[in-house]
């Protein structure tokens, strides 16, 4: 058999073994979902309008979900609805995608049934902004060919299992796909028990560490690279552990900060309590943040 056979071959075999598991988001297909459980489809967050959903299986019967969880910063939504027959896709071993992974792109055909492309993963542990504006970090790139409402559909390896699920492209002929790896997994879990996505926060407004070093230059402070706190809210972490207006924030949790995405994913790595280095005007203190957690996705 030829390599050519081959891969028709293999094609065909991710379509049949999977197909049903694929389905289409929104009444006009605004993306692609994954069957990962009887009664559950997860897709992107991007994807869903308000509390009820449009889904469509690959049989073309649609049936009306509703959102069961939402994290909008990370870019997930899950939903419950009637699957009726329609099978579970497997979970493959996401968290052992390397460059050079063959991978099987799938997602709902506005005309009914699934679309199947081939690709490999081009890249690792890359990063993208989700819709609320925070970085999202560990995703896989990957070359399988998809068209436009394919954001949220899945990835499979040639035995039909999850491996990942699109979420963001890139020009034209990548895209990028969250891993189905067990933390992607227990997220999905979650909010298809309803439970909100908490994300720890300072409760601070910065500015960047190029501006924060031209305003210290133009009042005569020395310049020192961090980030520039130009606002904090009320009854917050910072505010509770004594950051205040005009503060640069120059380390969380012994991480040295010079932009917004940085802080972030000190906060994200931290064990409250954990301390934050400022300097007020020409002095350096430590101050330390026990707070809790909020659902924003503000830094």
């Amino acid at each position: 058999m030829s390599v050519l056979e081959e891969l028709q071959s293999a094609i065909t075999s991710v379509a049949d073994k999977a197909g049903t598991a694929v389905v289409g988001i929104g009444s006009r297909q605004r993306g692609s979902g994954v069957v990962v459980a009887d009664g559950r489809v997860v897709t992107n967050a991007h994807n869903v309008r308000g509390d009820e959903v449009t889904v469509t299986f690959g049989d073309g019967r649609s049936v009306r979900g509703r959102l069961a969880g939402i994290d909008v910063d990370g870019d997930l939504a899950v939903i419950n609805v009637d699957t009726g027959g329609a099978r579970a896709a497997a979970w493959g071993e996401g968290d052992a995608l390397t460059v050079g992974t063959p991978v099987f792109g799938a997602a709902a055909s506005p005309t009914g049934g699934t679309r199947v492309t081939f690709g490999t993963v081009s890249a690792v542990a890359r990063a993208f902004r989700g819709p609320g504006g925070r970085r999202i970090a560990g995703s896989v790139e990957h070359t399988a060919p998809l068209a436009p409402g394919s954001s949220g559909g899945p990835i499979f390896d040639a035995e039909g299992r999850l491996l990942g699920l699109n979420t963001n492209r890139l020009g034209e002929g990548f895209y990028l796909a969250l891993p189905a790896d067990t933390a992607l997994r227990e997220r999905i879990d979650a909010l298809g028990r309803g439970e909100s996505t908490q994300r720890p926060r300072l409760g601070v407004a910065v500015a960047p560490s190029h501006i924060a070093r031209r305003l210290r230059r133009s009042v005569g402070l020395p310049e020192r690279d961090g980030l520039l706190v130009r606002g904090v809210e009320d009854d917050s972490p910072a505010s509770k552990a004594g950051i205040v207006e005009g503060d640069l924030i120059v380390e969380v949790a012994g991480k040295a900060v010079t932009d917004a995405d940085a802080m972030v994913e000190a906060i994200a790595g931290a064990t409250t309590p954990y301390e934050v280095r400022i300097v007020r005007g020409t002095e350096e203190r430590t101050v330390t943040v026990g707070g809790g957690a909020t659902a924003s996705g503000e830094a």
